[in-house]
């Protein structure tokens, strides 16, 4: 069963065909993570860069999806090998055209190189929200 989102876009292409966006229920967190020190801010900027120039780094932001219930979700992945925090993401495209990826759910201290069933319910949860909603930041 999906439940209706709201999300905030924070950033924009300089075309405005692809946005970056955060799920307004989860920001609080997200947003104290990502400021939370200069190197998650300059990773978050350096993905968002890549994302919004439609470029592919699958080191650090690619699929995660185990199964059919999880097409269009994707985690942006900070610090690799170290703290392997995680902010699971889902693309949408507007009726305009124009290509969102949501910051929906952080995960911090993500374990394993597999994903486990504790990543697989945040997959499943962010693939059934329904993002109805858009303000600008």
């Amino acid at each position: 069963m999906s439940r209706k989102r709201k999300a905030v876009i924070i950033k924009r292409s300089n075309d405005g065909k692809r946005c970056i966006a955060i799920d307004v229920e989860c920001a609080d967190g997200i947003r104290s993570y990502i400021n939370q020190d200069k190197r998650h801010r300059k990773k978050f900027d350096f993905i968002c860069r890549i994302i919004l120039l439609g470029l592919r780094n699958t080191e650090l932001y690619d699929k995660e999806e185990p199964d059919d219930e999880s097409k269009g979700i994707r985690a942006m992945k900070f610090f690799k090998g170290q703290e392997n925090d995680r902010i699971y993401c889902k693309e949408i495209t507007l009726e305009d055209k124009t290509f969102v990826v949501i910051a929906s759910e952080l995960h911090e201290k993500k374990k394993s190189r597999k994903l486990t069933h504790k990543e697989i319910s945040i997959i499943h949860r962010v693939a059934g929200y329904d993002y109805e909603e858009f303000y600008d930041y």
